[in-house]
């Protein structure tokens, strides 16, 4: 996720367990998400957005290589 997630995620001053906590999933969900090892679900991903104050395209958008 080219660590968009972590960048977004700092800049709302939240740990990776306080995120997780928002978003109802464990620690480690979010750590693999940010290291772009977990494919999370769309409402997960609008979930993370809304706790961050970011756009699915802030976040999740990827160009086609």
């Amino acid at each position: 996720m080219d660590n968009r997630i972590k960048i977004a995620r700092i800049q709302v001053n939240l740990t990776q367990q306080q995120l997780a906590e928002k978003v109802d999933v464990t620690r480690q969900t979010i750590s693999l998400i940010e290291k772009g090892k977990y494919n999370p679900s769309l409402k997960l991903c609008l979930n993370i957005c809304h706790a961050v104050n970011k756009t699915l395209d802030e976040l999740f958008w990827k160009e086609r290589d």
